[in-house]
């Protein structure tokens, strides 16, 4: 099995990424990987869609990290998608993952792999489940099976991984998380 977790923040030690190791972490056995991709669309130069043309051609990002990005996305057998919020939404960060993505929907590179949401905001109820929502709906689009912290060694779970900061400090948040990581281990892959 392998893991991807992606960080759709602009911070590379934040709270979005504590909880993304968090869940990594407690894979033990399973290849994991976390990337950053708010660094590798920085370096496009054009970092968002403009649909460009269609089919998607991939020229806006073709031979760089972002399309390393969706390679290992293709890859994956779990794919965990971390977004801080933003204006009660995610990032436009990941949100850019998702537009950046419409050639992979044509190849239907995605339909049948698993997707969860972590997030995390500043404040108690800061549109953390509007994000998880988001997220949850671009996987859709794709076909991705949606898993949630649910799992037989927990409960049976909640919409998906919402933490407000500091995440290292929301014991509720860590607990979904490993949780999450439970579930991914249940999985038969």
């Amino acid at each position: 099995m392998y893991v991807l977790g992606i960080n759709g923040s602009p911070s590379t030690d934040g709270n979005t990424v504590y909880l993304l190791n968090r869940i990594l972490e407690r894979l033990d056995g399973v290849e994991r990987e976390l990337v950053h991709f708010s660094k590798e669309i920085e370096n496009l130069q054009r970092p968002f869609c403009t649909n460009c043309s269609t089919p998607c051609s991939k020229v806006c990002f073709s031979g760089t990290g972002v399309e390393e990005i969706f390679e290992k996305m293709k890859r994956a057998d779990v794919i965990l998608f971390g977004s801080p919020v933003y204006f009660g939404g995610p990032s436009a960060q990941i949100k850019a993952l998702f537009d950046k993505s419409r050639a992979y929907r044509g190849e239907k590179a995605f339909v049948g792999k698993y997707g969860a949401a972590v997030v995390s905001g500043a404040s108690k109820y800061g549109g953390q489940e509007a994000t998880v929502r988001s997220l949850q709906d671009s996987m859709l689009v794709h076909g991705m099976t949606i898993i949630g912290p649910g799992s037989n060694a927990f409960d049976a779970g909640h919409l998906g991984v919402c933490a407000q900061k500091p995440a290292c400090e929301d014991a509720f948040a860590k607990s979904r998380c490993d949780s999450l990581a439970a579930r991914i281990l249940e999985l038969k892959i």
